[in-house]
């Protein structure tokens, strides 16, 4: 018999099959929802079709990444149910097989799940993250650019309304007129005879000279009217914009995270113990994966066939999954507080393994765990 047999092949090509499956299902699912919230951002900006299909494409990679361990668990799952329903797996334990045996083919399902969540990991997502970043910076300076436009009443985002009466050769403003409304509770009015528009390292800055404030409250019914001779206005909040140049953490490679120099940690602001887990945590991602197409494999593995099918198995791989990442939350958490603690990243990845380890090994043996409480009782 050669070292994976034509059982083992069949096996492993219906986990695929299922698992492309429901990879597509999830992340269409996931996509769709996400593209719908960024469709009504972008089209409000004035930004066309391709815009909005551009950025919601680059938003793929990540939702793929999040839904290959979901997608993988059920494919597992499905797979081991139908082949135990048609006793597929009964004929193959009658030849000698033992589980250990027959998780073969999940084993090596699990290796490939791995490994295209590693590829998205460290390769396609922190590149899509910074093409997204740049895409976004490109679509703010769209937006602050229609702020430049004589003779018209803009609507830059809901509830704030700009005009400005004319634009000089050296980029001033001339009679300008803003309304915000965005708070329920009051109106504010701003008019300048002179403006400029100026960058910041917190964001675009409107600085508006010799001009009036009227403040409208509408549950107190007041106006209070203020003259200035010099006030900033901050429309970062307007254009959502970032300072460029600067890449963030899911922007940034493995490489970069687990080896961070001073530059990138003054530049990021963010501890190095976070960024070092942050690293760590992109390779127990992949482990996980392989955790999760496993343990449906596995589950359906203990105990015997039943008519009434394997609820009971598939409730407790789903709860045992859902406590898993429970327990890895918790270690991102701790091993992003506190320098040399990231090998507690790996903690959650260990317990699955050895639990489905555990699982296959009383699926196997039955009887040696009875033996042996009966051993510690006596």
């Amino acid at each position: 018999m050669s070292s994976f047999s034509r059982f083992d092949r069949y096996i492993l090509a219906r986990l695929m099959t299922l698992f492309g499956f429901f990879a597509v299902v999830l992340v269409g699912i996931y996509w769709i929802n996400q593209a719908v919230r960024l469709f009504d951002q972008l089209i409000s900006d004035g930004q066309s079709a391709g815009v909005v299909l551009e950025v919601t494409a680059l938003t793929l990679p990540n939702a793929i990444r999040a839904m290959l361990p979901i997608a993988a668990f059920a494919a597992s799952l499905y797979v081991a149910n139908r082949l135990t329903s048609d006793s597929e797996l009964v004929i193959a334990q009658s030849t000698g097989w033992s589980r250990w045996r027959l998780m073969r083919p999940a084993i090596v399902f699990g290796v490939i799940v791995a490994l295209l969540i590693s590829m998205l990991t460290h390769l396609v997502v922190p590149v899509s993250a910074q093409r997204l970043a740049d895409r976004q910076d490109e679509i703010s300076d769209n937006i602050l650019s229609r702020l430049l436009a004589e003779g018209e009443l803009l609507h830059p985002t809901v509830g704030v309304s700009f005009y400005v009466r004319e634009i000089t050769a050296s980029g001033e403003l001339s009679d300008i007129f803003l309304m915000d409304t965005r708070d329920e509770d009051r109106n504010v009015t701003y008019t300048a005879r002179r403006a400029l528009l100026v960058r910041h390292k917190d964001g675009p800055k409107l600085a508006m000279f010799d001009g009036m404030a009227q403040d409208l409250s509408h549950s107190g019914r007041r106006l209070a009217v203020t003259h200035f001779e010099q006030l900033s206005y901050d429309i970062a909040a307007l254009v959502n914009q970032n300072e460029p140049g600067i890449r963030g953490i899911r922007e940034r490679t493995t490489r970069e995270l687990l080896w961070p120099d001073e530059s990138f940690v003054s530049e990021v602001g963010s501890p190095v113990a976070a960024l070092i887990a942050e690293g760590h945590g992109r390779i127990s991602q992949a482990l996980l994966g392989t955790v999760a197409a496993l343990a449906g494999f596995a589950a359906l593995m203990l105990g015997s066939f039943s008519r009434f099918g394997f609820l009971k198995q598939v409730i407790g791989a789903v709860v045992a999954l859902i406590g898993l990442k429970f327990v890895d939350n918790l270690m991102v958490s701790a091993a992003g507080s506190g320098s040399g603690l990231w090998p507690l990243m790996y903690f959650a990845p260990a317990l699955g393994l050895a639990s489905i380890s555990a699982v296959i090994l009383i699926a196997d043996r039955p009887g040696s765990l009875l033996r042996w409480l009966k051993v510690q009782q006596t």
